[in-house]
């Protein structure tokens, strides 16, 4: 059985895990889950990345090894390149990271493949989790930003929609987390910190609050995903667990608009990048 490791990178952390191929799922045994300090110097950034992978790789044999890689951009992903100028990971500009990469673990540059993270959600819900028998996919996650992403039959591509233009303002400001909060405070004067605190809160404010979201959601669906002619629509992000909430408004703007578009909610959910860029990695590492 091929070994396969999928690695997701966060601004925060590294999670990754040991994948089996053939079941199309993580060995959850192999969890690793380490801090990382993005606001460090590029020594102490790979430091903390080498020490989580060796820690889940310890068992496996390096001449067999596969590694995917989640990462956020911008980066050259084919290159392994990060282009990323400001805020985190900024002492890593321009540095190689698959070159450094390979050489710190004693692994060859062909064994490591990177995959942009919103891509990587919908990379794993193709090879393991809820869409695998699709072949036009937009997905959409939900949470403290947006991601969008579009598989076309053979790789998912991140679409970047965050900050296309939406009602007054971009797209991210409407269907994020920050967007309830916001909303909140201006119905009630009060402060929740995301859609968890909102469940606590009388029936009538969260009704409100929820049929808003869905004409936002359904407005950005006509607006934006309709023009990729997908065969559904799979949703990841913590904002898909409160689904049941807005399901039906949703679907019923759909229909008034004749919208035949099948909605899937995550069914891995912070698993899915590490599965798809593990998926992502078998799949380059087939094609070359």
């Amino acid at each position: 059985m091929q070994n396969i490791v999928g690695i997701d990178i966060g601004g925060s952390h590294i999670t990754m895990a040991q994948v089996d191929p053939e079941k199309r799922e993580i060995i959850t045994s192999t969890y690793v889950r380490e801090h990382v300090d993005s606001f460090g110097t590029r020594e102490t950034i790979f430091s903390d990345w080498i020490s989580a992978i060796e820690k889940g790789t310890r068992d496996l044999v390096k001449e067999d090894l596969l590694i995917g890689i989640a990462m956020p951009g911008p980066f050259d992903y084919e290159n392994g390149i990060s282009l990323m100028q400001q805020g985190k990971f900024i002492d890593i500009y321009q540095v190689n990271i698959k070159e450094e990469l390979a050489k710190r673990l004693s692994i060859s540059t062909d064994q490591i493949h990177f995959v942009n993270d919103a891509g990587a959600f919908l990379e794993g819900e193709v090879f393991g989790g809820c869409v695998q028998n699709y072949s036009r996919i937009f997905g959409v996650t939900l949470g403290t930003g947006l991601g969008t992403a579009f598989y076309d039959g053979e790789i998912a591509s991140d679409e970047d929609l965050w900050d296309s233009p939406f009602k007054d303002s971009i797209c991210e400001d409407y269907l994020a987390t920050r967007w309830f909060v916001n909303h909140y405070k201006t119905l009630t004067g009060g402060e929740i910190s995301g859609t968890k605190d909102l469940l606590d809160k009388p029936e009538e404010i969260q009704s409100q609050i929820f049929d808003d979201y869905a004409d936002s959601f359904a407005e950005f669906i006509l607006k934006y995903v309709r023009n990729y002619d997908p065969e559904v629509l799979v949703i990841g992000g913590n904002i898909a667990k409160v689904y049941p909430h807005f399901k039906n408004r949703l679907n019923q703007h759909l229909q008034d608009h004749k919208i035949n578009l099948p909605i899937k909610i995550s069914a891995i959910f912070e698993d899915a990048a590490i599965l798809g860029a593990a998926g992502y990695a078998l799949k380059k590492a087939r094609i070359n």
